[in-house]
């Protein structure tokens, strides 16, 4: 058995961008940047969005993904977490008869997510000996030196011991990328976590990566993107 599956979550709430799995980015809804990007790494079996809504699901569809069963109402509120959604698809597929190998947690909102990206992510993950893949992006500050800032505005370092050190001198430190997960699924089924003890990672360079949390995040995301990708 050595099946892939993608697993898109994109669940109907959104609080901060109202209907933002399925809102248009540059002309299309910007979940049909992620399932593109999955369909044309051609590293799966299937690709499938978890959802709870019709629309999103049509869409979906219409974008070339499969939507096999709808997401149950436990894991589509604000609490349910990744690893929640993830463990409800692999357990519907078993429960039908189907398994898979390795599995790839793509997000909806992920545009700037390349294909190549995908396929470089399998073949380390099978390669390398990590149960989880997952791509980061350098912080452009060092996090050594940030500050925290009270209701009165007064500053404090977080890390005050760093206080005389050059930046240069400070280790780089990395955050999510927020753009895809492969992972082993009998280890995650065991496990039930991406960010383990043994999860390995690729580094993307800054212009690809692109949190789109708030209106100002998709602006700016939406500039990035139309002067990277054309």
């Amino acid at each position: 058995m050595t099946a892939s599956v993608a697993i898109i979550p994109a669940r109907g709430g959104s609080k901060r961008i109202p209907r933002k799995n399925i809102r248009r980015f540059r002309g299309r809804p910007i979940i049909a940047w992620s399932v593109e990007a999955a369909l044309e790494s051609g590293a799966f079996d299937e690709v499938m969005v978890s959802t709870d809504d019709e629309e999103i699901a049509s869409v979906a569809r219409s974008c070339g993904a499969l939507v096999p069963f709808m997401r149950s109402a436990g894991t589509a509120d604000d609490t349910a977490t990744t690893s929640d959604v993830l463990l409800e698809v692999l357990d519907r597929y078993r429960a039908s008869g189907r398994e898979f190998a390795f599995g790839c947690c793509i997000y909806p909102t992920a545009p700037f997510m390349r294909s190549s990206d995908i396929t470089d992510g399998k073949r380390r993950l099978a390669a390398d000996g990590f149960d989880v893949i997952m791509p980061v992006a350098a912080f452009s500050y060092p996090i050594w030196r940030s500050l925290n800032r009270d209701p009165e505005g007064r500053l404090r370092m977080n890390f005050p011991e760093n206080l005389n050190t050059r930046s240069q001198d400070l280790p780089p430190a990395f955050h999510d990328a927020g753009q895809w997960y492969w992972f082993k699924t009998d280890v995650f089924l065991r496990e039930r976590v991406l960010l383990g003890p043994n999860t390995g990672s690729v580094v993307l360079p800054s212009t690809q990566v692109q949190d789109i949390d708030t209106e100002e995040d998709w602006t700016i995301a939406e500039w990035k993107h139309e002067r990277i990708f054309g």
